[in-house]
Parts: structure tokens; sequence; C-alpha cells
């Protein structure tokens, strides 16, 4: 019984002494910086890597529209302290309220920042089919792991937060003589993908239609309408994308295009696998990889995201 003991208090100690060096860490840090991409529009940009106490889940990007009527914050990171940071990075550019907070996407990354707007008073909006999800077992089982596994920075006061107004269609919020295109793309990387695109600068906040530079999460995505989704991004021709994950694109075809060649590839390659009986192993063994393998994620990311297009592929066919 000693020795149980004496180890229970040494785990204790060490699970303390873990948690003081996060905190430590954060604070070491410091407060997240907001750049500014054009005169109205900042934005926040997230680690390439998969969430993790280290990095207080922020994995993922925001961005703000300076208006003299009010600020526009689309998403709201990754867990309440990031938002608490996000509002301070807004107040040092304007003392104006955030009158409204667009979310892109009801992914945990994204949205867990969400009661810290909702309690300053913003407004959020979303796309209708985003409700589904927060009804759901798996956004409940999400939060619960995120609690355990992103402790201390997701923890039991940490709550989803359902949109104060539901969209169905394409709409335009003006604010302050700026006029913000919010326009459904999905169902594409989720069912209720809304971008954002900011009409006198000519900015699209893409949200997670867009991984620049490395590999996207694709999960249960519609890829079809992914790539249909990208495709009519690339005929805005912005100047400028904020993309959900990865550095502001001044470029932004070729970075909306390796996002799209990227879910070609896959529905190609697995497609073909899955039409022939090829064993989905054999199949991702004998597929050329190398455009791709030296992106940031990629063995995170691609075996998964491969098998699941291989079982939509494979179900398309049936």
């Amino acid at each position: 019984m000693t020795g149980a003991r004496t180890t229970s208090t040494r785990l204790r100690s060490a699970a303390a002494a873990l948690l003081l060096g996060l905190c430590a860490w954060a604070q070491a840090a410091g407060p997240l910086q907001a750049r500014q991409v054009s005169e109205q529009v900042w934005f926040v940009q997230g680690e390439a890597a998969l969430g993790t106490p280290a990095n207080r889940n922020f994995i993922s990007n925001a961005a703000f529209v300076v208006t003299p009527a009010g600020v526009v914050v689309i998403d709201a990171l990754g867990a309440p302290v990031l938002a608490q940071e996000l509002l301070a990075a807004v107040r040092r550019v304007t003392p104006l309220p955030v009158r409204h907070v667009i979310v892109t996407h009801y992914h945990a990354d994204h949205i867990y920042g969400l009661q810290v707007f909702q309690d300053a008073g913003a407004s959020i909006w979303a796309q209708r089919n985003g409700r589904e999800y927060l009804g759901s077992d798996t956004a409940k089982l999400r939060l619960q792991a995120s609690r355990q596994e992103l402790a201390p920075w997701i923890d039991a006061q940490t709550r989803l937060v359902p949109a104060d107004r539901w969209l169905d269609g394409d709409t335009v919020l003006e604010l302050g003589g700026e006029r913000l295109h919010i326009r459904h793309v999905g169902p594409a990387h989720t069912r209720e993908d809304l971008v954002v695109f900011i009409e006198s600068a000519r900015v699209l906040v893409a949200g997670d239609l867009v991984f620049r530079g490395r590999i996207p999460f694709v999960g249960q995505a519609d890829s079809r309408g992914w790539i249909a989704a990208l495709d009519g991004l690339i005929a805005l021709k912005p100047a400028l994308v904020v993309p959900g994950h990865g550095p502001v694109s001044d470029d932004p075809v070729p970075d909306l295009q390796l996002t799209r060649d990227y879910l070609v590839y896959l529905r190609q390659r697995m497609g073909d696998a899955a039409a022939n009986l090829e064993p989905f192993e054999d199949a991702y063994a004998a597929t050329d990889w190398s455009r791709f393998e030296r992106l940031p994620l990629f063995r995170a990311a691609n075996r998964i995201n491969a098998y699941n297009t291989y079982l939509l592929m494979e179900q398309a066919g049936r």
C-alpha cells in the first residue's frame, strides 16, 4: 500500500508540474497577435499542428473586420482563453464593440471560443445545418473528450453555443458602410460551410475550404461538393484569402488549386481502386504521394483521408 500511495503521489505531482509548465508556457508565449491584411481586415494564425494542451488548441485561424459601426469577427478559435485573447486583440485595434461573429462551420477548433463573444454581447451567425451537429452525440462526445485531452484550456465551463441567427442561404451583412457577402458553399468540408467575402477589400475568409500549405483533414466531407465549391471561389478572383489554416495568401488561385488538386487526386486514385475491387492497403501503397508528402500533417492526415475517400467512392459505386 505504501508503494501504491507513493506512486499515486508521484503521478499527482507530475500532473501538477505538467499543468504548471503549460500555464507558464502560455504566459511566456504571450497573447496572440493580430496581423493586418487590408485597411479593414485583420487575422490571427494558428499552428500547423494537432490540438494539444501545449498549443491550447490554437490550430485554426480567425479574422475580424473593423467598420465605423463596430466589428465583425469570423470564427472564434478553439478555446475560451484564445477567444479572450482575440477579443483583446480587437480592442487593441479599436474601442468599438464586436457586433457579430460569423461561424464558418461547427468544428471544435473554430467554435470553443464562441461563449466569450456571446457573453460580450455579440450576435452569432451560422448556417442552419450547424444545428444538426450541435444536437448530435458527436458534438457532445467531442466536447467531453476535449475536456480531458485539452485540459486545462477546455473544461467543465466550456460549452457549445448555438447561433442567434441561423442562415438559410446566401446573405449580405452591411455594417458601417462595409458589405460582407456570406455564402453557403456546403456540403463540402461540412454541410454548413460558409465563406465570407469582404467586398471593399476583396478579401475572402474561406474557413476550412482552404488549408494553405498543408494537408487538409477530409474526414467525412463531401469531397465532390468541396471541389465544386473551390471552383466557385477561384472564379471570385479574390485579392487575398484568409484560409481556415495556414498563412494568408496574396496569390490565391494556386493555393485554392492545391487543396482542390489534392481532393481530385484522392477521388481519382481511391475511386479507381474501389471500382477495380483493389484492397485499400494495396491501393494506398501503390499510390504516388510525392506531390503532397512533404506538406505539413501529411503523416497525420493522409492515410485517413485516403481511407475515408475510398469508402466514399466504394459506396458511390454501388
